[in-house]
């Protein structure tokens, strides 16, 4: 791509024939005897009821009873019901609809551990395998509505412990593999859990993390937990309470040896809970998202075959953690899809720059989900990998979790897809079961947009009053009901309302800053409470960080707003140097004058620190709530979530010492 057509402001893509004639939205539009998607995303939005009930006959979802209304807003939209009345274990729709059929003998799951074991799991074998787990859990008394934590890394026995949870009509509640004692126990005993999931280790970066460990010190604090079931991951040994644990075997024969060999799926309604996926969200303590049978699933699988082009037999795989909305939505998404999920357990850049392409490469991976820092953190690395690796399977390659940065973008779009392989840019959360915003194969794109939003969302940018924004930044809400939506927090439906729905009547408020440009593609500026207004202006942390990370010494970079004692509020800038051992002295300064060169010296930081590292969460976001309020000393709230708690201490160090040197002309900006 030349230097001139290399801009964020022009079309990057654009489908051919080929890519348009292949698409299963191309395939839902003639379902719907649509022939234009601008047609397609307006009727879904006016007529949500017929395009849900439209997913629904066209993903051929298994109901055992008909529902008697597809939405119910009687209680408002806040507490709408889906499909009331209606018989619905997804599991049916998962797994039983493949049986004697061709599929039965495809790949579901096909795994690679950090250390090179593979694994491949037919849809047949899936199927066993739950059949024999979900007996397994009866066995041991767990029954409909009993909450069952999954503490795994992604492996198969990962997705045979959520289908199976779900078979019996349990409630499955995945937790970060990485997550230490005081983590697990607070979940566990926020939704009352019967049982927990765990495994004995798992390998990242070749050190051994001890799961078991830490699931066996949460549990002797948590009341309630009968059973604690572990899976063999790396072979350690690990201490075993004959009263409560069991390896993973064991369950699996207690299955095997009831008489029946028929898990026969528990008769939940469509409304039942499923799961409850914890998320920390920017501020606060975890949130326990409630999500049913006909919600998450169908949501995912919805923005999986319109988004990223998956359909039967195609090879999708994402990197994430099960506790990051990203690993259900793999599971749920690819089974209801009759797809193969590829999943990779371990850290994606060890033991060097190249395995994670290695692993599409070897795989014929065709979808591959990555984060936009994940991205970044590999863009520093020399060469091409498509150069390296065999990627010609690759035919999307989508990310979600952030915003990006426009040099990461086009490494990505050049360096890894040779400019021929669309990046679906994908943004909602674990409160929508996916996507608000989201490319598809149909529409052009635009580097770091969005094509526009999912068919079904009635997504809008609108103004402190909740009136349509077309020219400038505004919140990002949604004005309809969509089938994914939450079905409210975990034991906390006030807490839920004044995070969504305070602001406008029945309008849910998403908390990010978006634009709608001229030419119809959208953009995220960042978390509402992460944008900065400085000199008057309201600027997304993103635009300055990507100005930094353009300089070749630095490969990562945050900013964050502070209060300042005369400015009213300045930028802050963190950034982690490509090599911390060899930093120019002058570094900080060089990178002030970068901004204010490109951006203007209104946005220029105040100050620049450099770093080792920045507070991440397991699934690679940038914690900027959590940076900043180390920086400022306060209290740093829950972080639990935080892959490297470390990096607080350092910026703590930073602030005691911006605040005891002052800024030379007898202020201390820093001081609160």
């Amino acid at each position: 791509m030349d230097q001139a057509a290399r801009s964020p402001e022009n079309i990057a893509w654009y489908p051919n024939d080929s890519v348009r004639a292949r698409s299963r939205l191309g395939s839902f539009l003639k379902y719907c005897g649509i022939q234009d998607y601008g047609d397609l995303y307006t009727r879904s939005v006016d007529d949500v009821a017929w395009f849900t009930e439209t997913v629904l006959n066209f993903l051929e979802i298994q109901f055992d009873r008909p529902y008697a209304q597809l939405l119910d807003l009687s209680r408002g939209m806040p507490w709408a019901r889906w499909c009331v009345g209606g018989g619905l274990n997804i599991t049916r729709s998962c797994l039983d609809r493949y049986l004697n059929k061709p599929r039965a003998s495809a790949p579901a799951i096909i795994w690679e551990g950090e250390e090179g074991h593979i694994r491949s799991v037919t849809y047949g074998e899936l199927f066993a395998m739950v059949q024999s787990c979900g007996e397994g859990l009866r066995t041991l008394g767990i029954r409909r509505g009993d909450a069952v934590g999954v503490h795994l890394p992604m492996m198969p026995e990962t997705v045979v412990a959520l289908l199976a949870l779900a078979r019996i009509g349990a409630v499955s509640v995945p937790l970060f593999s990485g997550f230490g004692p005081a983590a697990i126990e607070s979940r566990l005993r926020d939704v009352e859990a019967k049982a927990l999931f765990t495994c004995d280790a798992f390998p990242r970066r070749g050190v051994a993390v001890p799961a078991h460990n830490n699931a066996a010190a949460a549990i002797e604090r948590s009341e309630g937990i009968r059973h604690l079931i572990v899976v063999p991951r790396m072979g350690v040994t690990v201490p075993i309470r004959r009263d409560r644990d069991l390896f993973w075997d064991d369950l699996i024969s207690l299955g095997v040896g009831k008489k029946s060999s028929y898990c026969e799926p528990e008769a939940t309604d469509a409304e039942d809970p499923l799961m409850i996926l914890y998320t920390s969200g920017t501020t606060g303590n975890p949130k326990g998202i409630v999500h049913s049978h006909c919600g998450f699933p169908i949501k995912a699988a919805q923005d999986m075959c319109f988004g990223t082009d998956v359909g039967p037999g195609d090879r999708i795989s994402w990197i994430t953690d099960i506790g990051w909305m990203m690993g259900p939505w793999l599971v749920y998404g690819s089974l209801l899809l009759g797809a193969t999920m590829a999943l990779y357990d371990g850290a994606p850049d060890y033991p060097d720059c190249d395995r994670i392409w290695k692993f599409a490469s070897d795989h014929r991976v065709e979808i591959l989900g990555l984060s936009p820092s994940l991205v970044n953190s590999m863009s520093s690395n020399p060469g091409e990998p498509r150069k390296r690796h065999d990627l010609s399977s690759l035919r999307i390659l989508a990310s979600t979790g952030e915003t990006w940065n426009p040099s990461a973008w086009f490494w990505l779009f050049e360096k890894v897809g040779g400019e021929t392989v669309p990046i679906i840019n994908y943004s909602g959360g674990t409160e929508i079961s996916g996507g608000i915003l989201m490319g598809n194969p149909l529409l052009s794109i635009k580097p770091c947009s969005f094509s526009g939003p999912c068919p079904g969302i009635a997504a809008d940018v609108v103004d402190e009053k909740g009136r349509p924004l077309r020219s400038g930044v505004g919140e990002l809400a949604i004005r309809k009901p969509w089938i994914g939506m939450a079905r409210g927090f975990w034991k906390d439906p006030e807490r839920y309302l004044s995070t969504y729905w305070a602001d406008w009547p029945d309008i849910w408020r998403h908390g990010d800053w978006a634009s709608i440009a001229a030419d119809g593609h959208w953009q995220i500026l960042g978390r509402s409470d992460d944008t900065l207004k400085i000199a008057g202006r309201r600027v997304g942390p993103a635009e300055i960080e990507s100005v930094l990370i353009s300089h070749p010494s630095i490969a990562e970079a945050a900013i964050v707003g502070v209060p300042h004692d005369v400015k009213g509020t300045v930028a802050i800038a963190f950034c982690v140097p490509t090599d911390m051992k060899s930093v120019d002295p002058t570094l900080d300064e060089e990178l002030r004058q970068l901004v204010a060169q490109l951006l203007g010296k209104p946005l220029c930081p105040e100050k620049v620190f450099l770093v080792p590292s920045l507070p991440h969460t397991r699934n690679s976001k940038i914690m900027r709530r959590v940076l900043r309020d180390a920086f400022l000393g306060e209290s740093l709230g829950n972080i639990s979530a935080l892959e490297n708690p470390e990096s607080v201490e350092a910026i703590r160090r930073i602030s005691i010492d911006a605040n005891t040197r002052g800024n030379g002309d007898g202020h201390k900006p820093f001081e609160t």
